[in-house]
């Protein structure tokens, strides 16, 4: 009987150190889901043939070695109006086989999660399966939004959102060159606790559309993960997370490949002959004879390479040193010709014409191919090269951001200079806020959003682009709004180009807009990013009162927009500045919030206002203190700032009537300053 329970004792212990399979073992971790963009189908249609059709495709391609040299495969089946687009993507430290096993997984539970919808966005840890009745490959979508966060809470969260924000965007700076458009970072926050990251896009993304989309996940995670332990935001482009454990697999993300060692020389076998000049079996006058002529020749084409270098530096400092290398757009992917700008805008008709600045005409076109467009037919005083401006629309093209309206092209034919943007159909902000027919149709909730996209594309030209850019001409009129209300930053006419370590400027030519002109730029010509952070607060206190700053009607003995919201804010009444045709449909704590910081953005001393990172991570979380604001500074709209501005400067338009430029400066679209 001992040797009995011996053996049974054994076969127990064997049972328990068997790997038993059970049906959910190898289940991949679901996150979340989206189901639906409003359109369903029915049973036994043939959407549901294609889709059943695509799934199959997915699937089978997953098994496919060749998919994953990025873990990303796409498809699309059948023809519209049933067509239906598909893709999946791997984390990109996933193996073969556990890629495999969620897109299975992932195509076989997708129609359970949303039955009959045509639309499904479906995250799991280790994969993410989409399909639509509608394209959106090689498209950035941020239009929807998940954030999840861990409700553990950080000790020291100042220090530790500080290496949150920095360890992400460095994961996304190596991410968009990478070809899974994925990385994985970790840092050190105590001696005990490391922070993990992982930021990743779908690999059918450009790298500029990656960047774009990471920036705007990355720029999320203060309003939902502030001083949390963990947290992540899904975008339907992209994902980013991190936590204070490991949460992927470091051992399958690939290290840099280390380089070649040199190979050292074979020695001479044997038998290989006689050598009676040396080890070499050449002489020494032998090989300084051939080696000299050809060291001097070098020399030679080295030094007028770099003299010519040089000179084309000096002749067109315009683009700046290491674009060269990356540079995605090139000129005859934007050059459009000048029968095809004027049949889309019917020959630049009065009919189509959408407004006229201070740099040239607008007019709206549409395409062969139906695309709408907008048309800008720069000033043919223009004393700019046709090299110069061909370099500048380049460097204006590559800004993508959602709040930033898009440069498609341009045209350089004879004295023509036309700039091509897309069509942005609701017009400018300033035609709602300050149309009284139409301020009802800014409730709060859409000021809120567009005061936020605003801040997320300035903060995109100060610190996200490739170079650093300020825009000089922030104002009401220049931010546009699409169809969804979302806003977009237009009209660079005036705005001047960083090297990336430049912070400020002088110029003895102040272009601007009264109003919106902070008061070391007026008075003296200084400029940095904070010139622009003070516009966007005159912006943001325009947005919330629904008045014109430099169209202000003296009340309350306050000369000026600016200092009408300093009293209130002193007085303790900062409500009474909402704008009238506001309904109860508002957050009490969101308009105070906008207040406070829209006259921290135009305090008179540069240093005492908000980077406008800190202005985005100020909108996204309640959790931050504000500092207490001055009196803003004086207003060049009031008579006192104008007397005290002409000492300084003459300017060469006295009408005051109106909203005007100091002077218009038509000498280029941008003005450049190499690194």
């Amino acid at each position: 009987m001992p040797s009995l329970n011996f053996m049974m004792f054994f076969l127990f212990l064997s049972i328990l150190s068997y790997p038993i399979s059970f049906a959910t073992a190898a289940d991949p971790t679901y996150v979340s889901q989206l189901c639906s963009n409003g359109t369903t189908f029915t049973s036994n249609s043939t959407y549901e043939s294609n889709l059943n059709l695509l799934l199959s495709s997915l699937r089978s391609n997953a098994s496919r070695n060749n998919a994953f040299s990025t873990g990303f495969f796409n498809d699309t089946v059948g023809q519209d109006p049933n067509k239906i687009y598909g893709m999946f993507v791997c984390r990109g430290d996933q193996t073969t086989s556990s890629c495999q096993d969620c897109v299975n997984f992932a195509t076989r539970n997708a129609t359970q999660r949303c039955p009959f919808e045509k639309e499904l966005i479906i995250w799991y840890d280790q994969c993410l399966l989409r399909y639509s009745n509608q394209s959106f490959f090689s498209t950035v979508d941020a239009s929807r939004i998940i954030t999840m966060w861990n409700t553990q809470n950080i000790t020291d969260p100042d220090k530790f959102n500080d290496l949150v924000g920095n360890l992400m965007n460095e994961a996304a700076t190596e991410a968009v060159d990478n070809p899974k458009k994925f990385a994985a970072k970790k840092e050190d926050f105590t001696v005990f606790q490391q922070l993990y990251g992982l930021v990743q896009c779908t690999p059918d993304l450009s790298s500029s559309g990656c960047n774009l989309c990471l920036r705007d996940a990355i720029s999320r995670l203060p309003g939902c993960c502030s001083g949390k332990q963990g947290g992540r935001v899904l975008l339907p482009s992209c994902i980013v997370r991190y936590e204070v454990y490991p949460f992927y697999n470091e051992s399958n993300i690939a290290a840099p490949a280390p380089a070649p060692e040199p190979v050292p020389p074979t020695p001479p076998s044997p038998g290989s002959g006689t050598r009676p000049k040396g080890k070499s079996g050449i002489s020494s006058s032998t090989i300084i004879a051939i080696v000299a002529p050809i060291s001097v020749s070098a020399v030679l084409f080295i030094a007028g390479f770099c003299f010519l270098r040089r000179r084309a530096k000096k002749q067109y400092n315009a683009v700046p040193e290491g674009n060269a290398d990356n540079d995605i757009t090139t000129l005859e992917s934007l050059q459009f010709d000048l029968g095809t700008i004027e049949v889309a805008t019917n020959r630049f008709s009065t009919d189509n014409k959408l407004g006229e600045g201070g740099f040239g005409e607008v007019y709206k076109g549409v395409l062969p191919n139906g695309e709408e467009i907008a048309v800008k037919r720069l000033s043919k005083s223009s004393g700019q090269g046709a090299e110069e401006f061909k370099n500048e629309v380049v460097l204006v093209a590559k800004l993508q951001h959602r709040n930033l309206v898009r440069l498609l092209g341009f045209c350089l034919e004879g004295e023509e200079k036309i700039l091509v943007y897309e069509y942005v159909p609701n017009k400018s902000l300033d035609s709602f806020l300050y149309e009284p027919e139409k301020q009802g149709q800014l409730d709060w909730s859409k000021r809120y959003k567009i005061i936020g996209g605003i801040a997320r594309g300035i903060l995109y030209l100060h610190e996200d682009s490739r170079l650093r850019i300020i825009h000089r001409d922030l104002k009401a009129s220049n931010i546009l709004l699409d169809a969804d209300m979302n806003p977009k930053i237009s009209d660079f006419g005036m705005a001047r180009i960083f090297g990336v370590d430049q912070t400020q400027g002088n110029t003895s030519r102040i272009v601007g807009t009264f109003g919106y002109m902070s008061p070391e730029y007026a008075m003296h010509g200084h400029f940095s990013v904070k010139s622009d952070v003070y516009s966007f607060g005159v912006l943001v206190l325009e947005i919330i009162t629904g008045k014109k700053n430099n169209n202000f009607y003296q009340t309350d003995g306050a000369e000026d927009l600016l200092s009408y919201a300093w009293k209130h804010w002193r007085d303790g009444t900062p409500m009474e500045l909402l704008d009238s045709t506001l309904t109860d449909s508002y957050s009490r704590n969101e308009v105070i919030q906008c207040i406070h910081l829209g006259l921290l953005c135009v305090q008179e001393d540069p240093a005492e206002r908000p980077s406008m990172a800190t202005v985005v991570l100020m909108l996204n979380s309640y959790s931050v203190t504000l500092p207490s604001p001055q009196k803003p500074a004086f207003f060049l709209g009031t008579q006192t700032g104008r007397n005290m501005f002409m000492k300084e400067i003459e300017y060469t338009d006295k009408s005051t009537s109106k909203s005007i430029p100091l002077s218009v400066d038509e000498a280029s679209i941008t003005e450049v300053y190499p690194r």
